[in-house]
């Protein structure tokens, strides 16, 4: 019975170092991550706006080739109006009375009509597709400079990656190995409290009396179950798992050595 007693007794303070040092290993993966700042969302945002960038350059260049062919159209107008012209007045010196005189007139007069009109929409599309240009060449700069930009964060991005990329693995290699001595039950839960707390911390230990996550008061006698590492404890307060601070020590010194 002493032996079996003693055994969970062990294995309680088992769980609690494997929870401790899980709890360091995550927040050494957050520190690593902090390093990287706002660069992620910097560089996915400054992606999207290129992409937006070249999406409105496709829209000005459609727009651009759509008045270019309006122009060519109203050009092979006033050309097809103006044979028109020619023709009906080499007609009129062969009419036979002044009907057929003032029929061709109206007809030389709407086929100048026709080409005024076409003159007119020739300056609104020449007017419209210089500022159509003038966008594109906006465009064009603003997409270079967003570009240039986007290449730097993602190079200092990448820098930083690079340098912590190995550390990372190993952390998180390392959090693999020891979430496989931590009963489920008591994974969720730190995962729930890690998720929840603003500092993403799960497992605190009692420091001044007091828990170290939301610096509550903690009742003697449960200090004194904490530091007996008979069984997990956690905060009344805020539901971390508290640990005790001599525990902590000695693991710090023993992963010095």
């Amino acid at each position: 019975m002493a032996k079996e007693k003693q055994e969970k007794e062990i294995t309680i303070e088992s769980k609690l170092k494997a929870l401790y040092e899980l709890q360091q290993v995550d927040s050494e993966i957050d520190r690593l991550r902090v390093l990287q700042g706002e660069l992620p969302q910097e560089v996915k945002d400054k992606g999207d706006e290129v992409e937006g960038l070249r999406f409105r350059l496709q829209n000005i260049e459609a727009e651009i080739k759509n008045l270019e062919s309006q122009i060519s159209e109203r050009r092979v107008g006033i050309e097809q109006a103006n044979a028109m012209i020619a023709r009906y007045k080499q007609q009129q010196d062969n009419v036979r009375n002044n009907r057929e005189y003032d029929n061709l007139t109206k007809e030389i007069e709407f086929q100048n009509s026709e080409i005024e009109l076409c003159q007119k929409r020739i300056k609104e599309y020449t007017a419209s597709l210089e500022n159509h240009q003038e966008e594109k060449a906006k465009t064009i700069k603003s997409i270079e400079e967003s570009t240039v930009d986007l290449n730097q964060k993602k190079a200092e991005l990448n820098d930083i990656l690079a340098e912590t990329k190995q550390e990372t693995e190993n952390l998180k290699a390392r959090a693999l190995e020891l979430e496989k001595h931590i009963d489920e039950r008591y994974l969720n839960a730190f995962n729930r409290i890690r998720k929840n707390a603003r500092n993403g911390l799960a497992v605190v230990t009692v420091e001044r009396d007091s828990c170290a996550g939301c610096f509550n008061k903690i009742p003697a006698q449960r200090q004194l179950d904490i530091r007996l590492r008979k069984k997990i404890i956690v905060c009344e307060y805020c539901g971390r798992i508290l640990v005790d601070p001599e525990m902590a020590n000695e693991m710090k010194n023993a992963a010095n050595k």
